[in-house]
């Protein structure tokens, strides 16, 4: 169990009746996940090593944020994790809840022997900007993301 400035917080891996949750969360920040498509997507990550989705669960066991990180490899670079995501319910924000979930993901990439963490945020998130230079994350690029969709949504099954 972890503290924080807002009452006992408890960090834990994402478990499949979490879905309606973390469908919820996503939708603050315009994900728009359903918890159908998160319970479909959960244990393929759990299964896989090299992601971790973690949770922060208040002391009344409502999950209150959560993050997916995953070891990114490239060929121009040694490992590093990339964290994809990040949310805390706008009515916790400020209380640390995302600061001890990041010290996870970072003792997380340690253990996986990644040489650093890297997060990528919209432009538009001037808070999350502030919040992770308060962590000692500096900006060291931007850029546009580019996409191209190939199938209809949730044929990536």
């Amino acid at each position: 169990m972890k503290a924080s400035a807002g009452g006992q917080i408890t960090i834990r891996t994402a478990q499949a009746k979490d879905a309606p949750r973390l469908a919820a969360l996503s939708g603050q920040l315009a994900y728009t996940a359903t918890p159908d498509e998160i319970l479909r997507r959960l244990p393929r990550l759990a299964r896989d090593h090299e992601h971790v989705v973690f949770v922060a669960e208040d002391g009344s066991g409502t999950v209150i944020a959560w993050t997916h990180a995953f070891v990114c490899h490239l060929l121009e670079a040694d490992p590093q994790t990339e964290v994809s995501v990040l949310v805390v319910d706008e009515a916790r924000r400020g209380n640390g809840v995302g600061r001890l979930l990041m010290e996870c993901v970072e003792q997380w990439a340690r253990q996986k022997n990644c040489w650093a963490v890297r997060v990528r945020s919209n432009v538009t998130r001037e808070r999350a900007h502030a919040f992770y230079g308060r962590l000692g994350y500096e900006t060291v690029k931007t850029q546009r993301v580019f996409r191209k969709t190939l199938l209809p949504r949730g044929s990536g099954k």
